[in-house]
């Protein structure tokens, strides 16, 4: 049902849908809470490598105490999340994960790894009071408010694109890109706004000739980064820096210059895609990727707008307010909105490349 259709449904029908929905809500983010609890206690990871196991296994393997871990695991067993079997006994109730479940809940280079939106779920409930005060104030909520729960969902739940898309689907639908990054002389990138790099990593796994310059202003993402890029394998080629991207010494020194789903976070838009073109060499290309949304507002949406308004007044929105002056864009980035701040950064003209994906329009600036 749309908002317009829950408009014009009789009253008492639109009411006891709204309750419906709220309290089926209630249930899913408090599920989202225990698969946070799962992810961070290891909890999933114990049942996975050592189930079927009871609570007091759990307990001991883990290092929680026995009573939480039987109360997390029987709401598992309730939540279809786990698998139950056993008497009425709870000592002797044995816990397991069911088949495919653990690519879900485990496996971080699945495109089907879910776990990291529990992670931001909690993490976006802590800035709440944060985003509060900001509704009152007209003011913003820096990124780093929102803390490492909010940094590891946006790392964690963009890496499986990174890792299974971008060399293999996404840089071959740009003409000539693949022949650059694969040639000599070696390629160099810029990705703008890298967060905790597997952006950038995936980049260099996917052409080993390249070297890569991750580029963010938070502290944490890039010390993360580097850890990733280390344990990847690819720190010989992939450097990170807490730099901004407008800094004239970079000037025309990249092939590709590449920025993924941040744009809409930035305070300035416009000179984020201004400094993204005096990074380009001659002859270079710029790609964003950014939220796929609509053109115009509507009512009628699929839920992945659904989904990335859910994010937009919470975190988004806040981030892109908080320093002055702000363009205050938000989650739901338009294409011709990013067309207007495209020109307004020097751009000729933007290509909205022909690749598919629920979530993501990609771009290619000229």
């Amino acid at each position: 049902m749309t908002g317009t259709d829950a408009l014009t449904t009789e009253p008492g029908a639109a009411r006891d849908r709204l309750v419906e929905r709220l309290f089926g809500a209630t249930i899913a983010a408090l599920d989202l809470y225990h698969v946070w609890l799962g992810e961070r206690l290891g909890l999933y990871r114990v049942v996975a490598d050592g189930g079927p196991l009871t609570a007091a296994e759990l307990a001991e393997r883990a290092g929680v105490g026995e009573r939480y871990a039987r109360e997390w695991l029987e709401h598992q067993a309730v939540a279809g999340i786990l698998a139950v079997d056993g008497d009425d006994d709870h000592a002797t109730r044995r816990f397991s994960m069911p088949p495919g479940h653990d690519e879900v809940l485990l496996d971080r280079d699945s495109l089907h790894y879910m776990t990291p939106l529990a992670l931001g779920v909690v993490g976006m409930a802590g800035a709440l009071p944060d985003v509060r005060r900001a509704f009152a104030t007209g003011s913003g909520v820096p990124y780093e408010a929102y803390g490492e729960d909010t940094r590891h969902f946006i790392g964690g739940i963009n890496r499986p694109m990174f890792v299974n898309l971008l060399a293999s689907e996404w840089f071959p639908a740009v003409p000539g890109l693949v022949e650059r990054l694969g040639a000599d002389p070696p390629a160099r990138v810029a990705d703008v706004g890298c967060g905790t790099g597997w952006s950038a990593i995936s980049i260099a796994r996917g052409f080993p000739k390249a070297s890569v310059t991750g580029l963010d202003l938070d502290p944490a993402s890039v010390e993360e980064a580097r850890r990733n890029a280390d344990e990847a394998g690819v720190a010989e080629r992939v450097t990170f820096e807490v730099r901004d991207a407008a800094d004239p010494r970079l000037a025309g020194s990249f092939d590709l210059v590449c920025a993924f789903e941040t744009i809409h976070d930035m305070v300035d838009p416009v000179g984020a895609l201004r400094a993204m073109r005096a990074l380009r060499a001659p002859g270079g290309a710029v790609v964003v990727a950014d939220e796929r949304v609509a053109d115009a507002f509507t009512t009628d949406v699929e839920d992945g707008e659904r989904f990335q308004w859910g994010w937009s007044a919470i975190h988004c929105l806040p981030c892109a307010l908080s320093d002055e002056p702000a363009a205050g864009t938000g989650t739901i980035m338009r294409a011709p909105t990013f067309r207007r701040y495209a020109a307004e950064a020097g751009f000729d003209d933007v290509e909205v490349l022909p690749i598919e994906n629920d979530f993501w329009r990609f771009y290619r600036l000229h």
